[in-house]
């Protein structure tokens, strides 16, 4: 059976030297005839055990800071930072219940909470098989891991990350402003003059290796330049519905840390 291809309720399959059989492992409950129909093929290399899988298996997923996801399957956002249990992003992606996915489809959470407009963040739940990492991803200019999360003052530099531009730095223009979105005000929000675009949303800001926020809106783009916001870390950690672990994630991650 080496090298066929299966259906999709079909686990796995291996080959039980002990007692000279071929192991097909099924989905709990399947009665699918494509099923059956691969069982009986392989039936000509010799004796078919099928087998109920305990769980279907799916790749890890690794969740770094400014990787794209989908919400709902549509719209595209970027991740912002990994904290326990899930990961930190704009509120203006996707509301409670809303879906992340890859682009492929494959889950990687759920929106367990998310804040706009008033605030502009979100917590996404993941997956069990979500492998959350310190990191921020780079796009090809070096990734960055996360080693805390100490708020640079007006004029420092900050670098964003997002999956529709990826890595573009400036310096920090303001602090605790007001921005009046169609759909309402957001106050506190920190501008700077690093350009951003439709898909870089929620994506992380750093100040050499310390988080600071995620990307809320602006404007221009990164062809002609342009003012971008970012919602601050601080509020997102410490507001008692959006994380109950007040923690971004730095160094090795204990446990299983978009669209403008």
């Amino acid at each position: 059976m080496a090298g066929q291809s299966a259906p999709k309720d079909v686990a796995g399959w291996y080959v039980d030297v002990k007692n000279s059989s071929v192991v097909v492992q099924v989905k709990q409950g399947t009665t699918a005839a494509d099923v059956t129909t691969f069982v009986h093929r392989g039936k000509a290399m010799g004796p078919v055990r099928v087998d109920t899988a305990k769980a279907m298996p799916r790749t890890f997923a690794d969740i770094a800071g400014g990787d794209a996801y989908l919400i709902d399957g549509q719209a595209r956002c970027s991740i912002g930072f990994a904290v326990e249990g899930g990961f930190v992003s704009a509120g203006h992606c996707g509301t409670k219940g809303s879906t992340a996915t890859t682009d492929d489809g494959e889950p990687i959470g759920t929106f367990a909470f998310s804040s706009f407009p008033g605030n502009d963040f979100s917590f996404v739940k993941t997956e069990s098989t979500a492998n959350l990492t310190p990191v921020v991803d780079g796009f090809g200019q070096g990734d960055i891991t996360v080693t805390g999360d100490t708020a640079a003052p007006v004029g420092a530099t900050v670098c964003r990350t997002g999956s529709r531009t990826g890595k573009h730095c400036g310096t920090i223009q303001a602090t605790n402003q007001t921005v009046n979105h169609p759909e309402g005000a957001v106050p506190g929000l920190t501008q700077t003059n690093a350009c951003a675009e439709a898909g870089d949303s929620g994506g992380p800001w750093v100040s050499g290796t310390q988080a600071q926020g995620v990307t809320s809106g602006g404007t221009g783009d990164c062809t002609v330049g342009g003012t971008t916001f970012f919602q601050p870390l601080d509020e997102i950690l410490f507001h008692p519905q959006a994380h109950p672990d007040h923690g971004v994630s730095t160094g090795p991650v204990r446990h299983a840390p978009h669209s403008r």
